[in-house]
């Protein structure tokens, strides 16, 4: 993000043409024997860590292609999907509190959720009309 006092210009380059060519198509630099720093690998005296790699790999993304990749993985998936499962069943459970308040011929009529709704609706300006004669 940019402050008010800084322009594009100011703002240090955050990767080479090369790389940006090779980003998109999932590559790298193959071949170089440069890391993300600019510091050729014999230069190196540690071995980075497992998770250093991801987060460097993950440096050069947009904010959205981050979240695309981390969405695409098994454990979010499953994760997302399992809230998505609570709150349709939540849903579901106010759908039929609502249907159970509702007067109707025979009472253990099935509804669609429109109809209920619908239902609902004109339920209250009865009642309304009860309280207003």
């Amino acid at each position: 993000m940019l402050n008010s006092d800084q322009t594009e210009i100011d703002l240090p380059p955050t990767h080479s043409e090369s790389e940006s060519v090779f980003s998109d198509c999932g590559g790298g630099r193959a071949g170089s024997t440069e890391d993300a720093s600019g510091v050729g690998l014999g230069a190196q005296s540690r071995i980075a860590e497992p998770g250093e790699t991801v987060k460097k790999d993950l440096q050069h993304l947009s904010r959205e292609e981050r979240r695309r990749r981390r969405r695409a993985t098994a454990k979010y998936r499953t994760a997302h999907a399992t809230r998505e499962r609570i709150r349709v069943e939540a849903f579901n459970m106010a759908f039929a509190e609502l249907r159970k308040l509702l007067p109707t011929l025979p009472p253990d009529k099935k509804l669609s959720k429109i109809e209920i709704l619908r239902l609902a609706i004109c339920y209250i300006s009865y009642l309304n009309h009860v309280l207003d004669v």
